[in-house]
C-alpha cells in the first residue's frame, strides 16, 4: 500500500486521521521489508577512483529514491556553478549571518567585496577559533586557504577582552600561546580585506559563527553545513563529511584542538566536490545511511569494551569491525531487544526476530492483542491479497485521487456579463488565496470562468464566501464541478476539517506578497497561543504567496482567532480566513500535483454516473477493517506507546508511488477517539 490508499480511502480510515498526530512520505522501495529489516550481509568500505570513502553499490541509493533527499529538493539533480550554492541575503538573515545595516552588526567592518560573483569567482576557505571573555566569544586564531589549499593566513590574535575560557580542548590555544602575541582583531580585519578580490566568495562549516567572530560582513558565502543538507534543520558535523566525502581524517583526537587551517581547507574541498560532482552524485553517498551506520559502529565497539577481556571476536582479528548497511534490527539488537515480528510472510531470516506467521489479517490482530503486551518492541504486517498488487490498480487509484484533489481545488464562477472585466474577477478570487489557473468556459450561453487554486483552502473559501456575491458586476453562483467522484465533496471537506493534523489550525488569505514571516509574526503577535506561522512560497520561484497558516496551542484560540481576523485589514487589505483543511502532509501533496509534468485533469459540470469496479468495492470494506484491526490494537497498548504505521509505497518497473508514515503516542484521551 502506499499514500495513494490513504487519501483514495481517506473517509474508510477514520481512526488512522483522528488519532496518529504525524505524518511523513517514506520514499519508495522495490523490497520494503528488506529495507527495513536489513539484508543481514556486513558490507566493507570501498575506495572510489577519485579516493572517496564510499560504499558498494547495494548502499547506494537508487534514482527513484534520490528525490526524497534534502540535497535533491533544495538543488534539483543537474550540476550547477557555483553561484547557485552561494547564500541568498534571505538565508543569510534566517542563519544568523552579519549583514548590512542589520543592527545586530552595528560597528561591524565590511571587505567591500561587492555581489557581482560568477560561477568562476575564486573560493576561499575560512575558519576561527574562538575563546570565552567578558564581552563573549573572540577570535584567538584564523586561518585562510586559497582554491588550490594554500594557506594565506594562519595567525594567533590576542581578544580585547579578559579570557574567561581558553576552550583549548576545541580550539588548541593555550594562555601560554597568546602572551607574546601583539596582533590584534582590528589587525587581522584590515588584512583580509586586503587579501580578498572584490568577487571573492568565502566557503566554510557554519561560516556565520566565523563572521561574527570577526565582526566582518562579506555578501557571498558558501556554508557547507547548508550545503550538504539534511532535514528538520540538522547539520552534519565537519568531521564526518571530511572522512564520508574526502576519505580524510580531520579533528583526530590524538591533537590538541583543531587545526583551523586543514578545517578551512577540507570546508574548501567539500565546496569544491559538490560544485564539481553535483546533487545527485553527492545524495548517491547517502550520508545519512554513512552517519547511522558510523553510530552503530561506535555502539557495537563501546558495548564490546564491557565484556571482559578476550571474549571480543574483532579483538581476536585484531582489525575493526566491518562497515555495515544499517538495518532496523541491528539497531535494536545492539540495545539487546528482540522484537516480535508478526504476520503472513516470512520476513524476516536474520533470526533476529521472534517471527510468528499467520494466514489472515484477522488472526494476525487476535495473535498481536495476545502477544504485544508482552514485547518490548513489536511489528505487525497485515496484507492485502495479491490480487491488490498489481501496478494498473495502483496507477488506477492515483490517477482517481489526483482527479478527485485536482476537481477539489477547482470552482466554476458565473454567469457574467459579455464584456465582462477579467481582471476584476482575478482580483476578488485571488483574495480568497494563491490561483493556479484562470479560463474563460465560453461552451456556456453566458460566460463562467474556471478557476484554479494552490490550495484547498482558498478553494473552499470562494464557494463559501462569494456564491451569490455580485463580481464584476453580476450576482454569480460558485461551485464545484459536478462529478459522480465529487458528490461525497461536503462530507469530505468536514472530516478534513476534522483531521488530528488540522486541530488549532487556521488559514488566512488576502496577504501582500511582500509580507515576510517576521512581518506577519509581528502582525499577528496580540493573538493569544499563537504557536507557529507557516508562510507558503513557490519553491521554484522563492516569492511568497498571499496566505498563511497559523497554529494555536489551544482550539478554543483558533476558533478565537477566526472570529478576529475576518473583516481585519492588514497593509490596506482585508483578510479572510477560515478553518485548514489540507493537513501539512497532503498541502505538500498537492504542491508537488500541482507542480509535476502531468495532464491537468479537464473539468465538466456533469459527466455519466460510472459505478467502481468491484476491486475497488471490495478495496473499500478491506480498508475500513484494516482501520478497525489498528483501532482494537491501539486500544489494547499500554500508554505511553510509540505507534508507528507504515504504508510502504510502491517501486516497480511500472512506476514508483510514495509511502505514508503515521506515527503517534498512545494516550487514553485519543483512544477514546
Amino acid at each position: 500500500m502506499s499514500q495513494v490508499h490513504f487519501y483514495r480511502f481517506y473517509l474508510q480510515f477514520k481512526h488512522l486521521r483522528k488519532v496518529f498526530q504525524h505524518r511523513f512520505t517514506l520514499a519508495p522501495s522495490a523490497n520494503f521489508p528488506v529495507s527495513l529489516y536489513g539484508e543481514g550481509t556486513n558490507l566493507k568500505p570501498q575506495n572510489t577512483p577519485q579516493g572517496l570513502t564510499s560504499t558498494s553499490s547495494e548502499c547506494i541509493t537508487k534514482s527513484s529514491d534520490l528525490q526524497c533527499d534534502p540535497i535533491i529538493q533544495r538543488y534539483g539533480g543537474k550540476k550547477q556553478g557555483l553561484t547557485s550554492y552561494t547564500l541568498t541575503l534571505e538565508e543569510q538573515k534566517k542563519n544568523g549571518y552579519p549583514i548590512e545595516g542589520s543592527p545586530r552588526s552595528k560597528g561591524y567592518i565590511s571587505t567591500e567585496c561587492d555581489q557581482q560573483r560568477t560561477d568562476s569567482s575564486p573560493l576561499f576557505g575560512l575558519d576561527c577559533e574562538m575563546c570565552l571573555t567578558a564581552k563573549g566569544n573572540e577570535v584567538t586564531r584564523v586561518s585562510l586557504v586559497d582554491a588550490q589549499g594554500q594557506c594565506l593566513l594562519n595567525e594567533l590574535v590576542k581578544p580585547e577582552s579578559r579570557v574567561v575560557n581558553y576552550c583549548t580542548r576545541f580550539s588548541g590555544v593555550t594562555k601560554k600561546m597568546l602572551l607574546p602575541v601583539k596582533t590584534r582583531l582590528s589587525d587581522i580585519q584590515t588584512r583580509l580585506k586586503k587579501m580578498l578580490p572584490h568577487d571573492a566568495v568565502l566557503v566554510g562549516h557554519s561560516l556565520n559563527f566565523d563572521l561574527q567572530a570577526l565582526e566582518m560582513i562579506h555578501p557571498s558565502v558558501i556554508d557547507t553545513s547548508l550545503l550538504y543538507a539534511r532535514n528538520e534543520g540538522r547539520k552534519f558535523k565537519l568531521k564526518f563529511l571530511a572522512k564520508a566525502v574526502l576519505g580524510k581524517e580531520i579533528q583526530c583526537e590524538q591533537k590538541l584542538g583543531h587545526d583551523p587551517t586543514e578545517d578551512a581547507r577540507a570546508a574548501l574541498e567539500l565546496a569544491q566536490f559538490f560544485i564539481e560532482q553535483g546533487p545527485t552524485k553527492v545524495a548517491e553517498l547517502n550520508l545519512e545511511m554513512l552517519l547511522t551506520a558510523e553510530k552503530l559502529a561506535e555502539v557495537s565497539q563501546n558495548k564490546a569494551a564491557l565484556q571482559p577481556q578476550g571474549c571480543g571476536f574483532q579483538e581476536q582479528l585484531n582489525e575493526p569491525p566491518p562497515l555495515s548497511k544499517p538495518c532496523f534490527l541491528d539497531c535494536l539488537q545492539v540495545t539487546g531487544q528482540k522484537p516480535l515480528l508478526l504476520g503472513r510472510q516470512g520476513l524476516d531470516s536474520s533470526g533476529l526476530c521472534q517471527s510468528n506467521l499467520s494466514t489472515s489479517n484477522k488472526q494476525i490482530l487476535q495473535r498481536a492483542l495476545e502477544d504485544v503486551p508482552l514485547s518490548k518492541f513489536s511489528i505487525i504486517q497485515f496484507s492485502l491479497g495479491p490480487e491488490y498488487l498489481a501496478s494498473h490498480i495502483h496507477a488506477g487509484l492515483y490517477e482517481k485521487v489526483r482527479s478527485k484533489l485536482t476537481d477539489m481545488l477547482t470552482i466554476y464562477a458565473g454567469p457574467f456579463e459579455e464584456n465582462f472585466c477579467m481582471k476584476s474577477v482575478k482580483k476578488e478570487f485571488g483574495r480568497c488565496g494563491p490561483i493556479q489557473s484562470l479560463t474563460v468556459v465560453t461552451e456556456t450561453f453566458q460566460p463562467y470562468v474556471c478557476i484554479q487554486y494552490e490550495v484547498l483552502e482558498a478553494a473552499q473559501l470562494a464557494v463559501e464566501s462569494l456564491n451569490g456575491a455580485e463580481v464584476a458586476g453580476s450576482c454569480i453562483k460558485v461551485q464545484r464541478p459536478v462529478t459522480a467522484a465529487m458528490l461525497d465533496c461536503n462530507v469530505l471537506i468536514k472530516e478534513l476539517e476534522l483531521d488530528v493534523e488540522n486541530e488549532g489550525v487556521i488559514y488566512v488569505a488576502g496577504l501582500k506578497n511582500s509580507l515576510t514571516e517576521t512581518d506577519l509574526q509581528e502582525e499577528f503577535s496580540q493573538l493569544k497561543d499563537l504557536e507557529t506561522l507557516f508562510l507558503p512560497k513557490d519553491l521554484q520561484s522563492g516569492k511568497h504567496r498571499n496566505c498563511c497558516f497559523l497554529k494555536f496551542q489551544k482550539t478554543q484560540s483558533a476558533v478565537d482567532a477566526l472570529e478576529a481576523i475576518n473583516g481585519w485589514t492588514m497593509k490596506g487589505r482585508e483578510l479572510r480566513s477560515r478553518n485548514a483543511l489540507a493537513p501539512g502532509h497532503l498541502w505538500r501533496w498537492i504542491w508537488q500535483m500541482n507542480h509535476s509534468n502531468g495532464k491537468q485533469g479537464k473539468h465538466i459540470f456533469y459527466e455519466k454516473m460510472e459505478q467502481l469496479s468491484d476491486s475497488e468495492q471490495d478495496l473499500r470494506k478491506k480498508m475500513k477493517k484494516l482501520d478497525h484491526h489498528i483501532k482494537k490494537l491501539y486500544r489494547s497498548l499500554q500508554n505511553n506507546t510509540l505507534c508507528i504505521v507504515l504504508f510502504p509505497g510502491v517501486n516497480s518497473t511500472h512506476g514508483a508511488q510514495s509511502g505514508l508514515g503515521l506515527m503517534g503516542i498512545k494516550d487514553e484521551g485519543r483512544s477514546a477517539c
